[in-house]
């Protein structure tokens, strides 16, 4: 095996607090059969977004540490929009070498598909907060108005797969920002800003109503991890699909739970 066939083989790392990134993971997989995937949830410390960005900095570079040294992963995708928003930067200039891609809240998208001009966005906390996405926001706030609804508990719930706060958070956060619909003064776009949302879809689309956009960053985020790996020459050509493995600093049942109900794995 040459040496670039060798890189290519090895696999491709995702990192989230905890299932949430499973969704970005499934469009991972879509987009990238072939690849292998190391998932890391750093369940053990979650939940990330209603913790300080000191904390959040120092869980992520001891999650790209472990699976750069033990894992040697060719690329990662930090699959957390908290995570992103806090140490992005850092990783990049901490790993130059390293094929990054991050997720953020889907504003641009949504300014280019709503007609009210009224958009919602779903997040943690911690993201709400962070300079990362303020500057998103005021470099688009011109284009849209933007109601920025901060989501305590919500990815807690999705993570320990609790049906019955789930219901009760999304009906309390849409509310919030409503009214919904096609009408002007309407929110008729709604961006799902945290990885775990995206397992709460039928459940958001049934609350705010038929005419509403969802948005979330799946798709996107795997579209651009294969153009790096392809620029890096690092794109796994066999066609025999790709392995993935599942770890977690915390218990393992929820995630492989996790990963069968919404991956099939």
């Amino acid at each position: 095996m040459t040496e670039s066939h060798a890189g290519a083989a090895r696999p491709v790392g995702v990192f989230d607090s905890g299932v949430g990134g499973l969704s970005i993971l499934r469009s991972l997989r879509a987009q990238l059969p072939a690849e292998s995937f190391v998932y890391l949830a750093d369940a053990g410390f979650a939940p990330y977004g209603e913790r300080g960005d000191a904390f959040v900095i120092e869980r992520t570079r001891a999650v790209v540490r472990q699976l750069r040294d033990v894992h040697e992963i060719k690329a990662l995708v930090i699959a957390c929009n908290t995570a992103t928003a806090a140490a992005v930067h850092l990783v990049r200039t901490e790993h130059p070498d390293l094929p990054l891609v991050g997720v953020e809240p889907a504003l641009k998208p949504a300014v280019a598909l709503s007609r009210t001009r009224r958009i919602g966005v779903m997040a943690t906390r911690g993201t709400v907060n962070s300079g990362k996405l303020r500057a998103l926001h005021d470099s688009l706030k011109d284009q849209a108005e933007f109601i920025l609804q901060p989501c305590d508990g919500l990815a807690d719930a999705i993570q320990n797969h609790d049906t019955a706060k789930i219901n009760a958070l999304c009906e309390q956060y849409t509310e919030a920002m409503a009214p919904w619909g096609g009408l002007p003064g309407q929110v008729d776009t709604l961006v799902l800003g945290c990885t775990h949302y995206a397992f709460a879809w039928n459940t958001l689309q049934a609350l705010v109503g038929p005419d509403v956009r969802l948005i979330e960053t799946g798709e996107p985020v795997a579209r651009q991890t294969r153009r790096l790996l392809e620029a890096a020459g690092q794109a796994q050509a066999d066609d025999a699909p790709g392995r993935v493995t599942l770890l977690t600093t915390g218990s393992q049942a929820p995630l492989e739970a996790a990963a069968h109900r919404w991956l099939g794995l």
